[in-house]
């Protein structure tokens, strides 16, 4: 017990001799990878409940992401008009 109280006793001592050494911390932002290193933007807009609900329930069975399923139907529906665009011309 006395050895305790000599050990902590000591602490108090060198706590009040050693100034506190506060640390220091570098905050760096961090950028989220995009992939193949394009650069991306945030795009939003409103949906019918129903149709995230429906979007959710085949991204968890599909094993893919929300953001991959609008990636690909944006492009299949550009791709098509396009196509279509090129037809009536």
């Amino acid at each position: 017990m006395t050895d305790y109280k000599h050990k902590l006793g000591s602490l108090a001592d060198r706590l009040k001799k050693e100034p506190p050494v506060t640390p220091m911390q570098e905050v760096h932002p961090v950028r989220p990878a995009t992939p193949g290193g394009k650069p991306e933007s945030r795009f939003n807009n409103w949906i019918p409940k129903s149709l995230k609900k429906e979007l959710k329930s085949y991204s968890a069975e599909a094993d893919i992401s929300l953001k991959e399923i609008n990636i690909q139907a944006l492009r299949e529906y550009l791709d098509k008009r396009k196509s279509t665009d090129n037809r009536n011309t």
